[in-house]
């Protein structure tokens, strides 16, 4: 019997009953920790751009590039919050003055952060 394009390219066979079904896996990718923001971007890519994934997925890359997504969109988080606090005065010593204001300015600052990050890197 004639070796087909799959055998030639070195594809492999194995008989599942008495059908042959190709031997495919994926590459090896290495496994990197993804934070919450990569895993935003996971959810957004398999909702709104399934071709993207699935190629991402099928050449062994979804792992990395997730991990850096995740870690740009954190590096933006951080210095967006550092900047904001900057612009609007808080400081540790409002922390010591009043907690609870402090507490309120900074979640607000940290809302802030997240809705700029997920508009320019994770659902975009």
């Amino acid at each position: 019997m004639e070796k087909t394009i799959f055998e030639k390219n070195g594809g492999e066979f194995e008989r599942q009953g008495d059908y042959l079904i190709p031997s495919l896996a994926l590459p090896p990718e290495k496994e990197q920790p993804i934070g919450l923001f990569g895993r935003r971007h996971l959810d957004y890519l398999k909702q709104y751009h399934k071709v993207t994934y699935t190629n991402l997925l099928t050449s062994g890359r979804l792992n990395t590039y997730l991990a850096d997504i995740d870690r740009q969109a954190q590096e933006r988080f951080e210095r967006l919050i550092e900047g904001m606090k900057q612009a609007q005065g808080i400081t540790e010593r409002l922390k010591e003055e009043n907690a609870l204001e402090w507490v309120q300015h900074l979640n607000n600052v940290r809302a802030c952060a997240r809705e700029i990050v997920n508009e320019e890197i994770i659902y975009a």
